[in-house]
C-alpha cells in the first residue's frame, strides 16, 4: 500500500512539473533609463537682491548771472545709490555639447535704489578794486545744492554663456551681459545766497543776505549696458517636483548713462552799483546752475528658476 502511494505522488509530481514547463513565459517591460541632464529647455524664475552704487561724486556748478560772477561756485555731492531689487526672467538655453551652454534671457526688476546728498559751493562777487573798492567790492556768495537720485525699477536683455563639467553636469557657471534700461527719477534743488558787504565811504550795500532757490527734476527711461556673471545649479533629483527647479547667485554691474539737470532763478536784492546808499531801492540779481549724476550701481541676487522643454522626445519603452 504504501509503494502504491509513493508511486502515485511521484506521478503526480512530475505530471505537475512537466504541464509547467510547457506554460508560456513573461518578462516586465523595461524603460530605459533617463536622459543625461540638459540645460536645454525654456526657464522662467524669481529673484531678490541688493543694489549698491559706485560711490559717485557727482559735480554742479553755479554761475551768478547778474552781478558778473568771477569766482564760480562749484561743488561735489556724494551719490550713495543702495536699495532692495527683486523681479522675474525668462530665457532659453541650448547645451551644445556636455561643457558648454548658451542661452538669452531678459528679466524686470522692482528697485528701492536711490541716493540723497547735499553740496556747497563758494564763489566771488566783484573785482575788490584795490584803487576805489567802493565801485566794485568783492564779496562771497555761497550756493548749496541738494540732490535726490532713484531708481524705480530696470530690466535688461542679455546673452548667457556658460560652462559645465561632464563630471557635475547640473553646476553651470556662466558670464553674461547686454542691454539695460531702468526708470531714473532725478531732482536737484539749488540756493544762491548773497550775503551783505559794506565799504566805508560812500556807503554802498552789496547782496544783504538775499537768498535766490531753483529747482529741477528728470523723470525718464535711460538705456545702457549690463555685464556680470553667476553660477546656477540644479538638483537633478528623480523628484517630480525638484527635478525641474535651480537655484542661482547672479552679480550684474549696469550703467544707465548720465543725467544733467539746469536750473535758474531771478529776483530782488539791495543794490549792486557804486555809490549805492542803504536806502536805494532793490536791484534785480540772478544765478543759472548745471548738476551732473551718473547712474550706475551693482547688484547681487538670488534666484529660483523652473526648467521645462516642450521640444524633448518622450521617453523610450525598451522592447525584447
Amino acid at each position: 500500500m504504501k509503494s502504491f502511494l509513493s508511486a502515485t505522488a511521484l506521478s503526480l509530481a512530475l505530471t505537475a512539473s512537466a504541464f509547467a514547463a510547457d506554460l508560456p513565459s513573461y518578462k516586465a517591460p523595461l524603460v530605459a533609463p533617463p536622459p543625461p541632464f540638459t540645460w536645454t529647455g525654456l526657464y522662467g524664475g524669481i529673484n531678490i537682491g541688493y543694489g549698491v552704487g559706485n560711490g559717485d561724486q557727482d559735480s554742479g556748478y553755479a554761475v551768478t548771472l547778474f552781478p558778473a560772477s568771477f569766482g564760480i561756485p562749484g561743488w561735489t555731492i556724494s551719490n550713495d545709490l543702495n536699495g532692495v531689487v527683486g523681479g522675474g526672467q525668462v530665457g532659453y538655453n541650448y547645451q551644445f555639447n556636455p561643457w558648454l551652454v548658451v542661452g538669452l534671457e531678459a528679466d524686470l526688476q522692482a528697485s528701492d535704489v536711490h541716493s540723497q546728498g547735499t553740496g556747497v559751493g563758494i564763489g566771488t562777487l566783484g573785482t575788490g578794486s584795490a584803487f576805489i573798492p567802493q565801485l566794485n567790492p568783492a564779496t562771497s556768495n555761497f550756493v548749496f545744492a541738494s540732490q535726490n537720485k532713484s531708481v524705480d525699477w530696470f530690466g535688461t536683455v542679455r546673452a548667457r554663456v556658460g560652462v559645465t563639467l561632464p563630471s557635475f553636469p547640473s553646476l553651470l557657471v556662466y558670464g553674461t551681459g547686454g542691454l539695460a534700461y531702468g526708470g531714473v527719477v532725478h531732482s536737484v534743488n539749488a540756493s544762491d545766497f548773497f550775503p551783505s558787504a559794506r565799504t566805508a565811504f560812500p556807503v554802498v550795500r552789496f547782496g544783504a543776505g538775499a537768498i535766490y532757490g531753483s529747482g529741477g527734476n528728470y523723470d525718464s527711461t535711460r538705456v545702457g549696458w549690463t555685464a556680470g556673471g553667476g553660477v546656477e545649479w540644479s538638483p537633478f533629483t528623480t523628484s517630480p517636483l525638484l527635478k525641474t527647479f535651480s537655484v542661482k547667485l547672479e552679480y550684474l554691474y549696469t550703467d544707465l548713462g548720465s543725467t544733467t539737470i539746469y536750473g535758474s532763478a531771478i529776483g530782488a536784492t539791495p543794490g549792486f552799483l557804486p555809490f549805492r546808499p542803504l536806502t536805494a531801492p532793490l536791484s534785480n540779481a540772478g544765478f543759472a546752475y548745471r548738476q551732473a549724476s551718473a547712474t550706475r550701481f551693482q547688484t547681487v541676487r538670488v534666484g529660483v528658476n523652473w526648467h521645462f522643454n516642450p521640444f524633448a522626445a518622450d521617453p523610450v519603452l525598451a522592447k525584447y
